[in-house]
């Protein structure tokens, strides 16, 4: 695949502001990493700044997890998101370019309550994933009620099968059909993960050839998330950073697996090794 021209070299005189800004809103007790491989991730794709929206009882957690992005701490209940949470992230919306809902937040139902409202009133590009995906769960027509204009949506096919109603087994015998006519009903970007991701506007539909078995463990979707929100942040269209996305998070997994094999690959690995990926891109 052929790097956006955005990706290939940066100017001599810019800042880490001319690269965008991410927020990325999740975490809960016992769930801290999903947020912190999200942030690493956007990082290392190049995104300028990061700020992680955590539960504020979970706050010294995160600084200590995170070295290069912020923290935002946000008011929880029990270490879980409250209601109040929802002024605190309006109140500082402008700061960011890009948001990143859903990663290890949850699924208690005043948790489900609050992505629901937020996505509601949100303005700035969207990357639902993980349990933002799981407050959908048997409601989807919510999507058609959102504010923002660009949605990114990074089920795998569980998390799928629960959006539509319908059977793992029937996903996969028309997987392209599916995706294709859920993005267009709801005008969105759907990245259905799996074997040979697809990615899909309702118009276009890639298929991914990158990517291997070791990615079968847990947080490589965070990470999957990072990414693009990293790359859709410096400015790439929210279509071609979650296919580009997607591409780079294959490869890296792939250069890692010849070091450490697939069944000894974590998350974190596609993380270290998506600088090589970059650079075999070029």
């Amino acid at each position: 695949m052929q790097l956006p021209v955005q990706l290939l070299k940066r100017k001599p005189d810019s800042h880490k502001g001319d690269y965008g800004h991410v927020l990325v809103v999740g975490g809960s007790r016992g769930l801290s990493g999903a947020v912190c491989l999200a942030a690493q991730a956007a990082l290392r794709a190049g995104c300028g700044l990061v700020t992680a929206g955590v539960p504020n009882s979970l706050n010294e957690v995160f600084e200590i997890k995170l070295t290069e992005a912020m923290s935002l701490p946000l008011a929880d209940r029990e270490g879980s998101f409250s209601q109040p949470a929802l002024a605190q992230i309006k109140a500082v919306l402008g700061k960011f370019d890009f948001i990143v809902l859903g990663p290890g937040a949850g699924t208690k139902p005043g948790v489900k309550s609050f992505i629901l409202k937020l996505l509601k009133c949100i303005d700035k590009p969207v990357l639902l994933d993980a349990d933002g995906i799981n407050a959908l769960s048997g409601q989807a027509d919510i999507l058609k009620k959102r504010k923002c204009r660009e949605l990114i949506l990074t089920p795998h096919l569980g998390e799928f099968s629960r959006l539509i109603n319908k059977s793992i087994a029937t996903i996969k015998n028309g997987r392209k059909d599916l995706v294709k006519k859920f993005a267009l009903r709801y005008n969105l970007i759907l990245v259905l993960k799996g074997r040979n991701t697809l990615v899909s506007d309702g118009r276009r539909l890639f298929e991914n050839t990158t990517g291997n078995p070791g990615l079968a463990t847990a947080g490589t979707g965070d990470v999957l998330s990072g990414i693009i929100s990293g790359l859709a942040a410096q400015g790439l269209d929210a279509y071609i950073a979650a296919k580009t996305g997607v591409y780079l998070h294959g490869l890296a997994s792939d250069i890692a697996a010849k070091d450490k094999t697939q069944n000894c690959l974590i998350a974190s690995d596609v993380i270290d090794y998506l600088p090589k990926a970059i650079k075999s891109s070029l």
